[in-house]
């Protein structure tokens, strides 16, 4: 596999630094696709959620944004012509892909012809991500030119990172529904990752579980709460629950 440079890492660091300080965990694929647009030099970015047994689809995040008139067309023609990556994603295969590797006869098929008549793309490269029952979640670039190695790499190097990314937008999801939407989170500073960290504090899970939940070290949960503490005006995890339920900041 082809390395990346320098400049790469800067950019995935520049994608978690934006999905972090984003505080609205809706618009964050929106977000994420918008960059990686830039960085992937793609023509098309669809992040698709598809369920086949229905030939149903729906786009969750695109780029450029005058996709969003006619994406969700274009999904539902997608299962109906069997686009390749389909198959592959339903058999639970979790390594990004182009759809060259695909299918051999890529350049003579109706989704080739279709993408290239609609979007002027060529070539698709398709990242899996996880999906809940009987659908199926992947983030699909499209482009004029080939996806070469480097591109491959910088693929799968930062699937791990949009995994995460996901867990942790769920993890939001599920804590803002459970606090309510008129918790005074932002009136005390605190960020949406430290607000996801105080839920699951006050849960009682672990430092190792909440870092496990997700996908970051110990450490960086440490240091999280450390902002946490400081914010509450606390020094140790019972008493910065207590503040926070007090506060109404979680359940």
């Amino acid at each position: 596999m082809a390395q990346l440079k320098i400049k790469d890492y800067e950019h995935i660091l520049d994608l978690v630094t934006a999905v972090l300080q984003n505080g609205d965990p809706d618009a964050s694929w929106h977000l994420i696709s918008r960059e990686l647009f830039t960085v992937m030099r793609a023509n098309t970015v669809i992040m698709a959620r598809m369920c086949p047994s229905g030939r149903t689809g729906v786009a969750e995040a695109w780029a450029p944004e005058w996709l969003g008139r006619e994406v969700g067309e274009l999904l539902r023609r997608r299962l109906q012509q069997g686009h390749p990556l389909i198959p592959y994603l339903q058999a639970r295969e979790h390594s990004p892909r182009r759809m060259t590797d695909l299918c051999e006869t890529w350049r003579k098929s109706a989704w080739y012809n279709d993408a290239l008549r609609t979007y002027g793309t060529k070539q698709q490269l398709g990242v899996p991500l996880p999906g809940e029952p009987g659908g199926l979640r992947a983030i699909v670039f499209g482009r004029e030119g080939e996806f070469g190695e480097r591109d491959f790499a910088f693929a799968c190097r930062v699937q791990p990172l949009l995994m995460a990314v996901d867990n942790h937008l769920r993890e939001l999801r599920r804590l803002r529904a459970a606090v309510g939407a008129d918790s005074p989170v932002g009136d005390i500073g605190l960020t949406p990752r430290e607000a996801t960290v105080l839920g699951l504090l006050a849960e009682g899970l672990t430092t190792e579980a909440i870092g496990r939940r997700l996908a970051i070290s110990p450490h960086t949960v440490n240091r999280h709460l450390e902002k946490v503490y400081r914010k509450l005006g606390a020094n140790n995890r019972v008493t910065a629950t207590a503040r926070a339920r007090a506060a109404g900041l979680v359940g």
